[in-house]
C-alpha cells in the first residue's frame, strides 16, 4: 500500500484530489495539510510515501518546505502540484530533489499513476505540457551544428 498525503491551501483541491486517490486499491490518503509548515509536521508525524505538495501558499510556501523535507532523513518522495505552469517552478521543485511536478488541471488518473511512479523512485517526473515546453527550451537554446561543422573537426585520416 503507497501511504499519500495532500497538502494544499485550497480544501476543494484536497478534497478532488482524495476523491480520485482514495478509490485506487494501492493507494491510502493517510493525512493533509494547507500550508508549507504543515506540510513539514505531517511528513513528520504520518512518514508518507508519497506527499502532493502545492507550490503556492500563503505563509511557508510548498518550495521551501520541500527543501526542509528533501534535507532530512525522511524517504518521502514529493510530487509539486500547481496551476501555474512557470518554468523557475519547475526548476526550483527539480533543483530542491522534488520527484516530479504536476500541474492540478491533470486527469486525476494521471495523478494516481505518477503517485505510484514516485513511490518506485522513478526518475523526475513531469507533467506531459511542461515536458513539451522544457524539450522545446532545451533544444532551441543548443547551438546548431550541421555536418559540414563536424567533418571540419575530423581529421583527414577520420574522414
Amino acid at each position: 500500500m503507497i501511504r499519500v498525503a495532500i497538502v494544499d491551501d485550497q480544501p476543494l483541491v484536497r478534497a478532488g484530489i482524495r476523491m480520485t486517490l482514495e478509490p485506487e486499491p494501492d493507494l491510502t490518503v493517510v493525512g493533509e495539510g494547507a500550508d508549507g509548515d504543515g506540510a513539514v509536521d505531517l511528513v513528520a508525524r504520518e512518514q508518507p510515501d508519497v506527499l502532493l505538495l502545492d507550490v503556492q501558499m500563503p505563509g511557508r510556501d510548498g518550495l521551501d518546505a520541500a527543501r526542509e523535507i528533501l534535507s532530512g532523513p525522511s524517504p518521502t518522495k514529493i510530487l509539486m502540484l500547481t496551476t501555474f505552469d512557470l518554468d523557475e517552478y519547475v526548476y526550483s521543485a527539480l533543483r530542491a530533489g522534488a520527484s516530479g511536478f504536476l500541474l492540478k488541471d491533470m486527469p486525476g488518473e494521471d495523478i494516481a499513476t505518477a503517485v505510484r511512479q514516485a513511490a518506485r523512485g522513478a526518475e523526475a517526473l513531469l507533467a506531459p505540457a511542461l515536458t513539451r515546453r522544457l524539450v522545446e527550451r532545451f533544444t532551441t537554446a543548443l547551438p546548431r551544428t550541421t555536418d559540414a561543422v563536424r567533418l571540419d573537426k575530423l581529421t583527414a585520416r577520420e574522414i
